[in-house]
C-alpha cells in the first residue's frame, strides 16, 4: 500500500471521528485540524460521501439520517419520541447548536419541533405554550430567559407536563421545584480563562475584559475571569459592560471610551465577547491606527465569524454542536428511563483557536 493511500486512510478516519464527535464538521475547520489543503479535505469527503458514510453539504458535510439504500424503504419510520426545542435566534450562535441536536435526533431516531423566540420572557413562555397545547411532544430542550426574576420561570417551567433541559442555561443551583431542572451548556468560565492564559503566555500583564450587555453569558465570562486573573495575580478591575457592535447606537463614542481607559491602565490585550463586538473594536482601531496585535491583542468570544476580521482573530470557541447533541441524548435517556434516571448537569469544554489578533508582546 502506497504512503499516499496510507496517509488517505488516516485522514478518513480523523474526518469521521471529528464528524461523529461533532455531528457536522467545517471544510476550513477540517483542513487546519489535518493540516492539508480545502480541496484535499473536499475530495475525502467526496470519496467518504460515495461510500455513504457522510452526507455533503455546502462548506462541510454532517452524518447521515439513513444510512440504508432508499430503494429497500417501505415508508419513514414513526419517531420514537418527538422532542421540542425553542431558541432564542435562528442566525447566531444557535444554528450550530441546532445541527448538532438534529444530527443526534437522526442517530437516535427521535424527531425535533424547532421553535424559534427571542430574548424575552413572553414570547419565551408563548412558543413553550404552543408545543404543549399541540400535544405533539413528550420532552423540550429550552433557553429562556432568565434574567430579572429567574425562579419565577424556573417555577414556570418545572411544572410543564414533559420533562424540560436547559439548553446553554443554567438556573440558581438550588431550586424550590419538586425535581432539579437539568440543563446542559458550554463552560463558559473555562472558555475566558483559556484566553486570559494564552495572553499571559505571550506576555501581557494588564488585560481588560469587554462584555456583551445583557448576555446570557456574560456572568460566567465574568466568573471566570476573576477566578483566572487571582490565579494569575494580575489585575482584574478593567471589566466592561457594553455592547459595542455595529448596530447599537454611539458604538464608536463607547468603544474610544473603552480604548482611553485601557491606555490609561496600560492594557495590551483585550477579551470581547462577542465576535461582532471584537470586529467593531478591530475596525475602529485601524481608523485611529492602532496597530493589532502589535499595539493590542484581542481574544473574541464565540468564534462565529472571528477568522473573518483583519487580522483574522484568535476566538475561544465554544462546544455548540455538542451541546446541541449532548442536550438530545440527555433528553433520549430520561424518557426511557424515567424519573429513576438521577438528574444531570453537565459542562462542555470550549477551546481556544489562535489566528493573527494575539501574539507575543514585543
Amino acid at each position: 500500500m502506497s504512503d499516499d493511500r496510507l496517509f488517505g486512510l488516516q485522514r478518513h478516519e480523523r474526518v469521521m471521528d471529528e464528524l461523529r464527535r461533532e455531528g457536522a464538521v467545517r471544510v476550513k475547520d477540517l483542513a487546519e485540524l489535518l493540516g492539508v489543503s480545502e480541496l484535499t479535505v473536499r475530495r475525502d469527503i467526496a470519496a467518504l460521501a460515495a461510500q455513504n458514510l457522510l452526507t455533503k453539504v455546502h462548506g462541510g458535510a454532517t452524518l447521515p439520517t439513513e444510512l440504508a439504500p432508499p430503494a429497500r424503504r417501505r415508508g419513514p419510520a414513526a419517531p420514537r419520541f418527538t422532542i421540542g426545542m425553542v431558541v432564542p435566534s435562528l442566525d447566531y450562535y444557535w444554528p450550530a447548536i441546532v445541527s448538532g441536536a438534529r444530527a443526534a435526533a437522526a442517530a437516535l431516531g427521535v424527531a425535533i419541533q424547532l421553535r424559534g423566540s427571542s430574548y424575552d420572557w413572553a414570547e419565551d413562555r408563548r412558543q413553550i405554550s404552543r408545543l404543549i397545547e399541540a400535544q405533539q411532544v413528550q420532552g423540550l430542550l429550552l433557553a429562556p430567559n432568565l434574567e430579572g426574576d429567574a425562579g419565577e420561570m424556573i417555577d414556570w417551567i418545572s411544572r410543564l407536563p414533559v420533562p424540560v433541559i436547559l439548553v446553554e442555561r443554567q438556573p440558581p443551583r438550588w431550586t424550590r421545584t419538586k425535581y432539579q431542572v437539568e440543563w446542559v451548556r458550554s463552560d463558559h468560565a473555562l472558555g475566558v480563562e483559556l484566553a486570559v492564559r494564552h495572553l499571559h503566555d505571550q506576555g501581557h500583564r494588564h488585560l481588560g475584559l469587554l462584555l456583551s450587555k445583557g448576555s446570557p453569558t456574560s456572568a460566567h465570562l465574568a466568573t471566570g475571569w476573576d477566578t483566572v486573573c487571582g490565579d494569575l495575580g494580575i489585575p482584574a478591575g478593567l471589566v466592561f459592560r457594553e455592547s459595542v457592535n455595529m448596530d447599537r447606537p454611539g458604538h464608536r463614542d463607547t468603544i474610544a471610551q473603552v480604548l482611553d481607559r485601557c491606555r490609561a491602565a496600560g492594557t495590551t490585550a483585550l477579551v470581547i465577547h462577542s465576535d461582532p463586538d471584537a470586529m467593531a473594536v478591530a475596525q475602529y482601531c485601524a481608523e485611529q491606527g492602532i496597530r493589532i496585535p502589535e499595539d493590542l491583542a484581542i481574544v473574541a468570544y464565540d468564534d462565529e465569524i472571528a477568522q473573518l476580521a483583519d487580522p483574522a482573530m484568535t476566538a475561544v470557541r465554544p462546544p455548540k454542536s455538542l451541546v446541541g447533541r449532548t442536550s438530545v441524548e440527555q433528553m433520549v435517556a430520561r424518557l426511557t428511563e424515567g424519573r429513576r434516571r438521577p438528574s444531570q448537569r453537565i459542562l462542555t469544554v470550549p477551546e481556544l483557536i489562535i489566528r493573527d489578533s494575539s501574539m507575543a508582546l514585543r
